[in-house]
């Protein structure tokens, strides 16, 4: 059977010229078309002259992960986020690797960013749903609107919380709306501000919490995201309940 007359195009490019940067292009060919073994003779014999061309070195590394040598492939795209830290593919394809290897918190770290850099791939979150399980709650972080970890939950909550608290917010008597407008006040009644809104975050030592620190861990984490939602879901003029 015939090759792929793009494989057959390109070969004949890189033969021509060896130095060509289509090397890259026909290792990829080669590598979509489960070619494991050419792709990675090409990539490497392309590599030795353009020791730099990511793509390539990304594409080296994918192969080598379908031929069973990880280490090696791990190696590849580490050296690839070195220089590119948001590489899609080589963050993706190490998570593969860990998650080959049964390292599931790690393989867990890399879906994660990977699903941040790609926003939407529906295969990924499936991935990072199912390692969270695996891994249990005590492993993983918990899960928050939007699909923050929760680091980025408490930061966005911190941020949010300003909007009313803060200078200029609504405690300030900004025109921010609060969660729930309180009814009018009876004629002659005091119009202080409403407090500022309750929540277990961690303070500076100069502020105080809400919450005492020796409050159980699962009681902050609850409270949390409790409040989280409830503010996600105004900002967003969503219903917290849907």
């Amino acid at each position: 059977m015939p090759e792929h007359p793009r494989i057959e195009e390109l070969r004949r490019r890189v033969q021509k010229d060896p130095s060509s940067i289509a090397f890259a292009q026909l290792a990829e060919e080669y590598r979509k078309a489960g070619s494991y073994g050419q792709a990675i003779d090409t990539c490497r014999c392309g590599l030795e002259r353009h020791p730099e061309y990511l793509s390539a070195r990304v594409t080296l590394g994918r192969a080598l992960i379908e031929t069973g040598d990880l280490d090696a492939a791990e190696v590849e795209l580490t050296r690839v986020l070195d220089v590119a830290p948001e590489n899609l593919a080589a963050v993706r394809g190490l998570a593969d690797i860990f998650h080959r290897q049964g390292d599931l918190e790690k393989a867990l770290d890399f879906y994660r960013r990977a699903l941040t850099l790609a926003h939407s791939d529906p295969d990924l979150e499936q991935t990072t749903v199912d390692l969270e399980r695996a891994i249990g709650p005590g492993a993983a972080p918990r899960d928050v609107p939007g699909g923050l970890s929760f680091d980025q939950a408490r930061d966005e909550l911190m941020s949010i919380l300003s909007d009313f608290n803060g200078p200029g917010g609504r405690g300030a008597g900004s025109a921010t709306p609060a969660l729930s407008e309180p009814a009018a006040a009876p004629s002659g009644a005091s119009t202080m501000p409403a407090p500022p809104v309750a929540v277990a975050v961690p303070a500076p030592a100069s502020e105080t919490t809400c919450m005492a620190p020796e409050a159980p861990a699962d009681e902050i984490v609850g409270t949390l995201e409790s409040m989280l939602d409830a503010i996600w879901a105004h900002r967003h003029g969503r219903d917290a309940g849907s």
